[in-house]
């Protein structure tokens, strides 16, 4: 895993998700159980930013969305646009490359029932700053749900009523970049259609149309 400069793997700066993790790691000694770095191309045309590490996801494996249910439609739409070698992620080890995309969260740690308090978003934030901060002109955010939505908003200093979030929709940020959001890959979303496989590629086949212009 890439790790970059700013990122702190031993923060502890929320105490409720650092004890949290201490008592994960005490019940799984095998899980990652720690903050979860960004994963991918160091200088990507595409920042994919999700909520949080997942408990049996990123949380066991150290790599965002690898190993979980939310990360089976994320990394096909990768694989299928160009931006993967392989249609899976499955484990630290298991050889994926991310060409010209990058993953992270607005959240780096495990929360409790996966429901990060506003604080501690907050708190995070400036770590999400910094990744959007060194993306290159141009550069497109992929938001997926409110959360990552509100959160890459609040690191460009940005008033969260100058942009809704809605499944598709486009915002223009500082920099020539284009924030695109997209209902979260979660069991939930995609067992109840609120989010399809058919829904989610065209967001990628936007993402494409934006890059190409």
């Amino acid at each position: 895993m890439d790790a970059t400069p700013f990122f702190d793997q031993n923060c502890t700066q929320c105490p409720r998700l650092h004890q949290f993790l201490v008592e994960v790691k005490d019940l799984h000694p095998n899980y990652y159980a720690r903050p979860v770095a960004a994963f991918g191309d160091v200088d990507p045309q595409l920042l994919i930013v999700g909520l949080a590490p997942g408990m049996h996801g990123a949380n066991a494996t150290g790599r965002p969305f690898t190993g979980d249910y939310a990360g089976l439609l994320l990394y096909e739409a990768l694989y299928e646009f160009g931006y993967s070698n392989q249609i899976n992620s499955e484990s630290l080890s298991d050889g994926l490359i991310l060409k010209k995309c990058r993953i992270t969260n607005a959240v780096k740690c495990l929360p409790p029932q996966n429901k990060p308090l506003g604080k501690e978003i907050i708190q995070c934030n400036s770590f999400l700053a910094a990744e959007l901060n060194i993306l290159a002109e141009k550069a497109i955010i992929l938001a997926l749900g409110t959360v990552a939505h509100q959160a890459v908003l609040r690191a460009y200093d940005l008033k969260q009523s100058n942009a809704k979030f809605a499944h598709k929709a486009k915002h223009a940020l500082p920099g020539g970049r284009t924030l695109i959001d997209s209902y979260h890959t979660s069991r939930y979303n995609i067992q109840t259609k609120r989010l399809t496989r058919n829904m989610f590629f065209d967001v990628f086949r936007s993402i494409n149309e934006l890059m190409s212009n």
